[in-house]
């Protein structure tokens, strides 16, 4: 991808340096820094209104920020030559109800300067990666709210972008169709891309991140590989056990023996977290049998970050 600036390799693809964005008396960014090299994907997470969309608005160069320092491959995001190396993907679709879809990516390929040929084959290409080919010419408007976040993705990455700014991608698509979309995204990181990927499905942070970040309250509270914050936590080991009868009167039995007490009862399961499966679980076993309890079925798993979530 050209550009009419040239940057570094080595320098971060993403540096964030103490960035808060207020609205009146409340922080929705509060203090946040961060880096994301090149070639990377970096996972966002967190509850609703943690501020990952006005963190990426803010990347993206549509939220200015009350106070910090953003760079965006050494340039500020809101430069004009930036936002041509940049692919944003907001929450809600950018699309037009009443142009087709191929019109309306058509439409976001000049803006790109895309033009003729070069613009039709960009176009059909990306709608064909999205699986939206075959419905090109249809209005938009009669999109599912699934097929406009596709389209929306491949609105993003038109003028193929060396940063992509990813909220929520994949919110309201069928696993088949999100996992093609996660195939893509691998594939971008494959070519040197760098991914910025808020998302709230913990498998999609899981299998795609490099790296993750957890915001709470406008803050980043935790960062690191999935699997350093795995072990971070604490955690070794999940132990299920489905029971035959409801699993609640069963609570107190198995709580000495979770890590600092976690365990989540649901209906006849129990799921229970814990440091050395190999010593905790025939204890557990042998205490609710004890106790009158029928078990039907245990299986011991890894942690996921669902967990430290």
């Amino acid at each position: 991808m050209s550009s009419s600036r040239s940057y570094s390799t080595q320098e971060p693809a993403v540096s964030v340096r103490n960035v808060s964005k207020r609205f009146g008396d409340r922080a929705a960014v509060d203090n946040v820094s961060f880096e994301v090299k090149r070639g990377e994907v970096y996972g966002l997470l967190g509850p609703n209104g943690a501020g990952k969309t006005t963190l990426l608005g803010i990347l993206a160069g549509v939220v200015t920020p009350t106070s910090g320092t953003v760079r965006i491959l050494g340039m500020n995001p809101l430069d004009s030559k930036t936002r041509g190396l940049v692919g944003f993907c907001p929450q809600e679709p950018v699309v037009y109800d009443e142009l087709s879809g191929f019109e309306n990516i058509t439409f976001y390929a000049g803006l790109h300067g895309l033009s003729g040929s070069e613009a039709v084959k960009r176009c059909r290409e990306l709608l064909d990666k999205l699986g939206l080919l075959e419905h090109a010419n249809r209005r938009a408007g009669k999109y599912s709210g699934g097929m406009k976040k596709r389209l929306n993705f491949a609105i993003a990455l038109i003028g193929e972008p060396e940063v992509l700014l990813l909220d929520e991608p994949t919110t309201g698509m069928d696993p088949g169709i999100r996992r093609s979309v996660w195939d893509l995204i691998n594939e971008l990181k494959s070519l040197g891309k760098t991914v910025i990927l808020a998302t709230h499905y913990m498998e999609e942070a899981e299998v795609l991140s490099d790296r993750v970040a957890i915001m709470d309250r406008g803050r980043i509270v935790a960062e690191g590989e999935p699997d350093m914050l795995k072990r971070e936590c604490g955690l070794r080991a999940v132990i299920n056990l489905e029971l035959m009868e409801p699993a609640s009167g069963a609570l107190k039995l198995v709580e000495p023996y979770a890590y600092e007490g976690a365990v989540y009862v649901d209906g006849n399961s129990l799921r229970v977290y814990v440091e050395d499966p190999d010593m905790v679980a025939p204890k557990l076993v042998s205490r609710l049998l004890n106790n009158g309890y029928k078990l039907l079925a245990m299986r011991i798993s890894p942690p996921t970050l669902e967990d430290v979530f």
